[in-house]
Parts: C-alpha cells; sequence; structure tokens
C-alpha cells in the first residue's frame, strides 16, 4: 500500500501544470538590412555570384543587369540589348558564376520576319493567331554573362506571339524557360530547353486561353516540372475551382505526362514557386478569405506536409525547409500577430515542423524573392514604394 501511495504522488509530481502547458511559442527574430538596390521599377530581382549581388530589371526601356557588394558599391553595369523596350524578367547563376538572363526583345523592324517563327508544340490543338500586341516582344532572349560583367552570348528564338519568361532554370546540361504567350486569343503557358550551344527546343504550349507557366525544376532524368495555374482543361483534367493550381509532369521528349490539379470548389489557387525539392508555394483565395499555401510534394506528388497561413502576394520556397511570403494574421506556432502585412520567413524541420522566424521591418509591402547564398546566408528581397532592399538572415 505504501509502494502504491509514493507511485501515486511521484506520478502527481511529474504531471504538473508545467508538464502540462502549451508548448513555447517561437520568437520571430529581425533580419538584418544589408542593402538596398534600386527602385521597384527598375529592379526585376537579384542573383548572387559568389560575394556579388547581381540584380537585373528594365532602365530606359533597356534590360539591363549589374554587379554590387553587400555594401551597395557598383562593381560592373551592362545594357543587355541595343533595342528599346528589351525586358529582363528572370535570372540564375550556374555552377560558374557565369549569369543566364530570360527576357523579351522585340521584332526589329527593318528585318524580315523569320519564314520559320517558333510554333509551339500544342498538345491542346489551340489556335495561336499573330500578335498585334504592342509593345510587340515577339522574341524570347536569353542573355549569359559572366562573373566579372562581360556579355558571354545572346541566344533568341523569334515566335509568332509576346512572350513573357517568368523563370529560368539552370544546370551542367543547359537551361529552361517557362512564362506565357499572349494574343488576341490565346493566354497560355509554354516550355522551352535551350542547350550549351545555343540551341532551342520545340516551345511546349501548356494550355490555350487561361494558363501560366511560374516555374520549371529540371530532374537528373531529363524529366521536368512545371508548376503555375490555370483556369481550363489540361490534358482531360478538368476545372475544379475557378482557377486552379497544377503542377505539370513533362517527358525529357517535351511530352506532358501528368497534371495535378488543386481541387478546391470556388476558389482560386496558384503555385508561384517551388524548389527543386518540390517544396511548392503559392496564393489561395477562397470563401472571402486569402491565405499562402506551402506544401511538400514526394516526387510522385503526393503531399507529404502542408500548411495555410493568413497573407497574400508573392511566395518563395527554398530547398525543403523555407518559405517567403507577406504575412498578414497570426501563426500558431509564433509569438506573431503582425498590425501590418509583413514579410515573414518560417524554417521547417524534415517532418514539417515550424522550427525558426525571421521578420523584416514594417513598411515592406511586398515579396521579391529570397535565396541561399553559399558565401552570404539565407537573402530575402522585399520592396516598398521606393525602394528594393535586400535583408539577411541572423546566423543561428
Amino acid at each position: 500500500m505504501k509502494r502504491l501511495v509514493a507511485l501515486v504522488l511521484l506520478f502527481s509530481l511529474l504531471v504538473t501544470p508545467t508538464a502540462l502547458a502549451a508548448p513555447k511559442k517561437i520568437a520571430v527574430k529581425p533580419m538584418q538590412l544589408l542593402t538596398s538596390v534600386g527602385s521597384p521599377a527598375e529592379v526585376s530581382g537579384v542573383v548572387v555570384s559568389g560575394k556579388n549581388l547581381i540584380v537585373y530589371g528594365v532602365e530606359s526601356l533597356k534590360a539591363y543587369v549589374r554587379a554590387i557588394d553587400t555594401t551597395g558599391n557598383e562593381l560592373w553595369k551592362l545594357n543587355l540589348d541595343a533595342l528599346p523596350a528589351s525586358i529582363a524578367t528572370f535570372a540564375a547563376v550556374d555552377s560558374l558564376g557565369d549569369i543566364w538572363i530570360a527576357g523579351s526583345s522585340p521584332l526589329v523592324a527593318d528585318v524580315l520576319p523569320p519564314s520559320n517563327p517558333a510554333v509551339p508544340v500544342n498538345p491542346d490543338n489551340a489556335i495561336t493567331p499573330p500578335s498585334n500586341l504592342i509593345p510587340n516582344l515577339q522574341v524570347l532572349t536569353v542573355w549569359k554573362v559572366s562573373a566579372a560583367g562581360v556579355l558571354l552570348a545572346t541566344y533568341t528564338l523569334p515566335t509568332s506571339f509576346v512572350v513573357l519568361p517568368t523563370f529560368i532554370a539552370v544546370d551542367k546540361t543547359g537551361a529552361s524557360i517557362v512564362g506565357v504567350i499572349a494574343g488576341e486569343k490565346i493566354n497560355a503557358g509554354f516550355l522551352v530547353n535551350l542547350d550549351l550551344n545555343g540551341g532551342f527546343s520545340n516551345l511546349l504550349q501548356i494550355g490555350s486561353l487561361s494558363t501560366t507557366a511560374e516555374v520549371v525544376v529540371r530532374h537528373a532524368n531529363g524529366s521536368f516540372t512545371v508548376t503555375g495555374a490555370s483556369a481550363e482543361t489540361l490534358a482531360t483534367k478538368k476545372l475544379a475551382g475557378v482557377v486552379d493550381g497544377i503542377i505539370v509532369k513533362i517527358s525529357k521528349t517535351l511530352k506532358i505526362t501528368t497534371v495535378v490539379r488543386s481541387s478546391i470548389a470556388k476558389g482560386k489557387r496558384i503555385w508561384s514557386s517551388a524548389s527543386t525539392t518540390l517544396l511548392l508555394g503559392g496564393e489561395v483565395v477562397a470563401a472571402g478569405k486569402s491565405e499562402i499555401a506551402v506544401t511538400k510534394f514526394a516526387s510522385s506528388f503526393a503531399p507529404t506536409w502542408t500548411y495555410r497561413f493568413p497573407g497574400s502576394g508573392q511566395v518563395q520556397t527554398i530547398g525543403s525547409t523555407q518559405l517567403l511570403y507577406l504575412s498578414t494574421g497570426a501563426v500558431s506556432q509564433l509569438n506573431w500577430n503582425p498590425k501590418v502585412a509583413t514579410p515573414l520567413l518560417l524554417t521547417f524541420d524534415s517532418k514539417g515542423a515550424i522550427v525558426a522566424a525571421d521578420s523584416v521591418p514594417n513598411g515592406q509591402s511586398a515579396v521579391i524573392g529570397a535565396l541561399n547564398s553559399k558565401e552570404l546566408g539565407i537573402l530575402v528581397i522585399t520592396l516598398n514604394a521606393e525602394s528594393v532592399s535586400i535583408y539577411l538572415r541572423a546566423t543561428r
């Protein structure tokens, strides 16, 4: 009997209010301002080559790229195209530090249009009429620039429609570009590949009237995963909501093999970010509420974990563990409830638990991107009405 009483007393000491209390919420740490890189009207994005920040965009109606150090001092600047109205929309850096910049240029007025302009491989049999949109950005253009600011090559693909690249992925065998093609009766996504000798593949059209391709992931077996959004039937997969987030698997031979759609009835979703490990992020609008969704997918496209947070706008995923978005409300795991929309960087563990959080100061109204630099660490790019700024995550 005495032994039983002792065990009861021991158990009562172990099961105290402290032991049963809710887990302590994670504190959100402030990020450090590294430098500002220009105005929102002129900056499309930022990448890193070595220890230098590579800024690209459009200035005086021309695409440009420039390098600055972490204090903001300009190291070099290069105008990418002598033609007016060229744009630079996305960039990536290869293993050698060279910068690949995707954009668009107009057809030259005094040169006859190509006799065989790029015609998309069109699995949905959509009609692609010539575009009369102004400016006439009908040339998909990729500029390759060295880390020292030397223009190494310019690769062009004239098309019969306006073309807007949204993403370029580069590895040791070449590059893949996705984006949107547009005309009077077409608004579709596309995928095209570029080899190291400057040769373009056929341009694969994805959708016909209401589809966007936002990100492409290149896989070691030569296949591709494209994410984006669609409000039309794709590869016999019908629309489930108002706009569905889409994940499209494409073979090495540029054949669509799998389409996975979101299934939010009367809602909108777009997968606007995807990492090479298939950590996807994007905005969800349903029942009058705007949220940010993040989901880790397996290679089979089966979800392994997922979250939704109050937020809106552009998002960025990094690797398997991080999400940057514009937070508009509380996150239950954090000591966090912003009064105004604030960029927030979440870090997850391998099972999807939130293990850390970082934010930038109030006043940054949108996110542009985030990246993990071996030399500099984790960088977050945000903007307000006056400038584009880069913040550095504190070392842990």
